[in-house]
Protein backbone atom coordinates (compact mmCIF):
# COMPACT_ATOMS: atom_id res chain seq x y z
CA UNK A 1 0.00 0.00 0.00
CA UNK A 2 1.44 3.35 -1.06
CA UNK A 3 2.07 5.95 1.68
CA UNK A 4 2.13 9.55 0.49
CA UNK A 5 3.14 12.48 2.69
CA UNK A 6 0.92 15.51 1.98
CA UNK A 7 2.23 19.02 2.64
CA UNK A 8 0.28 22.27 2.26
CA UNK A 9 2.01 25.48 3.36
CA UNK A 10 0.30 27.78 0.85
CA UNK A 11 -1.96 29.54 3.38
CA UNK A 12 -0.94 32.41 5.63
CA UNK A 13 -3.33 31.14 8.29
CA UNK A 14 -2.71 27.42 8.64
CA UNK A 15 -0.46 24.55 7.67
CA UNK A 16 -1.85 21.18 6.71
CA UNK A 17 0.20 18.02 6.78
CA UNK A 18 -1.18 14.58 6.16
CA UNK A 19 -0.67 11.02 5.10
CA UNK A 20 -2.51 9.26 2.36
CA UNK A 21 -2.42 5.52 2.91
CA UNK A 22 -4.22 3.70 0.16
CA UNK A 23 -7.43 5.67 -0.31
CA UNK A 24 -7.61 7.13 3.22
CA UNK A 25 -6.26 10.55 4.19
CA UNK A 26 -5.18 11.56 7.69
CA UNK A 27 -4.63 15.30 8.08
CA UNK A 28 -3.37 17.56 10.85
CA UNK A 29 -3.95 21.32 10.67
CA UNK A 30 -2.21 24.00 12.68
CA UNK A 31 -2.82 27.71 12.77
CA UNK A 32 0.38 29.62 12.22
CA UNK A 33 1.97 32.98 12.80
CA UNK A 34 5.22 34.00 11.20
CA UNK A 35 7.18 30.88 12.15
CA UNK A 36 5.95 28.59 9.40
CA UNK A 37 9.23 26.71 9.01
CA UNK A 38 9.35 25.79 12.69
CA UNK A 39 5.80 24.41 12.54
CA UNK A 40 6.02 22.14 9.48
CA UNK A 41 8.62 19.59 10.57
CA UNK A 42 7.00 18.84 13.97
CA UNK A 43 3.65 18.38 12.18
CA UNK A 44 5.22 15.93 9.73
CA UNK A 45 6.75 14.03 12.64
CA UNK A 46 3.43 14.01 14.52
CA UNK A 47 1.33 12.70 11.61
CA UNK A 48 3.86 9.96 10.84
CA UNK A 49 4.09 8.85 14.49
CA UNK A 50 0.30 8.96 14.82
CA UNK A 51 0.08 6.28 12.14
CA UNK A 52 2.97 4.33 13.71
CA UNK A 53 5.24 4.76 10.70
CA UNK A 54 8.85 5.81 10.22
CA UNK A 55 9.83 8.59 7.81
CA UNK A 56 11.71 5.96 5.77
CA UNK A 57 8.39 4.20 5.05
CA UNK A 58 7.05 7.15 3.02
CA UNK A 59 6.87 6.35 -0.70
CA UNK A 60 6.20 9.81 -2.16
CA UNK A 61 5.60 13.44 -1.20
CA UNK A 62 2.74 15.48 -2.60
CA UNK A 63 3.06 19.24 -2.20
CA UNK A 64 0.18 21.64 -2.68
CA UNK A 65 1.31 24.34 -5.12
CA UNK A 66 -2.05 26.00 -5.64
CA UNK A 67 -2.07 29.78 -5.58
CA UNK A 68 -1.18 31.12 -2.19
CA UNK A 69 1.55 32.71 -0.18
CA UNK A 70 4.83 32.86 -2.11
CA UNK A 71 6.87 32.38 1.05
CA UNK A 72 4.62 29.56 2.21
CA UNK A 73 4.89 27.65 -1.06
CA UNK A 74 8.65 28.22 -1.05
CA UNK A 75 8.92 26.80 2.50
CA UNK A 76 6.90 23.72 1.51
CA UNK A 77 9.00 23.20 -1.60
CA UNK A 78 12.25 23.45 0.35
CA UNK A 79 11.09 20.91 2.93
CA UNK A 80 9.74 18.53 0.27
CA UNK A 81 12.96 18.86 -1.74
CA UNK A 82 15.13 18.08 1.30
CA UNK A 83 13.02 15.07 2.25
CA UNK A 84 12.90 13.65 -1.27
CA UNK A 85 16.67 14.00 -1.56
CA UNK A 86 17.33 12.38 1.84
CA UNK A 87 14.79 9.57 1.37
CA UNK A 88 15.41 9.08 -2.37
CA UNK A 89 11.69 9.24 -3.15
CA UNK A 90 9.73 11.28 -5.72
CA UNK A 91 7.81 14.48 -5.07
CA UNK A 92 4.73 15.52 -7.00
CA UNK A 93 3.42 19.06 -7.11
CA UNK A 94 -0.34 19.09 -6.82
CA UNK A 95 -2.82 21.79 -7.62
CA UNK A 96 -5.67 19.63 -6.41
CA UNK A 97 -4.69 18.28 -3.01
CA UNK A 98 -7.17 19.70 -0.56
CA UNK A 99 -8.03 17.94 2.61
CA UNK A 100 -11.55 16.66 2.98
CA UNK A 101 -11.19 16.89 6.75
Amino acid sequence: MKRILLIDTSSNKEIRVGLKIGKKEYVIRQKIGKKRVQAVLPLIDRVIKKKKLEISEIDCIKLNTRPGSFTGIRVGMAIANALTFALKIPAKPSLTWRSRV
